[in-house]
């Protein structure tokens, strides 16, 4: 796999996986690849900048323990906020939004489980799917 900085029409720069850079391509040509935030399918690969230490060769500090540990905690807030409105498909995930995709089901928020070969075949497909940061258990069970 190979992660792309992307940026869209709008300016809002994000990364995306591909297979190859054949399979951008095809996928970008497709009108398959859109920004996550505003869905717009301008799509070009952004300028990539280099990290460059503040202090000379000196590499920048890193975040302390309670720095990542309420990251991680408004990531966690923030995702169950989402699932608040989404609702829990299990293992029809895959086969729930390839019918959303396709027109024969109706749109709606949806999450669950798929496998690692059905999320690409998704993702080949053109189906707009996201993981979620943390893993999500079916409703009444405990992460």
């Amino acid at each position: 796999m190979i992660v792309f900085d992307l940026r869209c029409g709008h300016g809002h720069v994000f990364e995306a996986w591909f297979a190859s850079s054949n399979a951008y391509a095809d996928q970008r040509e497709a009108g398959r690849v859109e920004c996550p935030l505003c869905g717009d399918r301008r799509i070009e690969k952004a300028v990539m900048a280099p990290q460059i230490a503040a202090k000379g060769n000196s590499k920048p500090d890193a975040p302390s323990p309670q720095a990542i540990r309420a990251a991680l905690e408004q990531l966690a807030g923030q995702q169950a906020k989402m699932l608040e409105k989404s609702t829990w498909v299990g293992t029809a995930f895959a086969d729930q939004a390839r019918a959303m995709h396709e027109g024969t089901a109706p749109v709606t928020q949806i999450h669950g489980q798929a496998s690692l070969a059905e999320a690409k075949a998704l993702v080949e497909e053109g189906v707009p799917v996201a993981p979620l940061p943390f893993p999500v258990v079916p409703p009444k069970q405990v992460n």
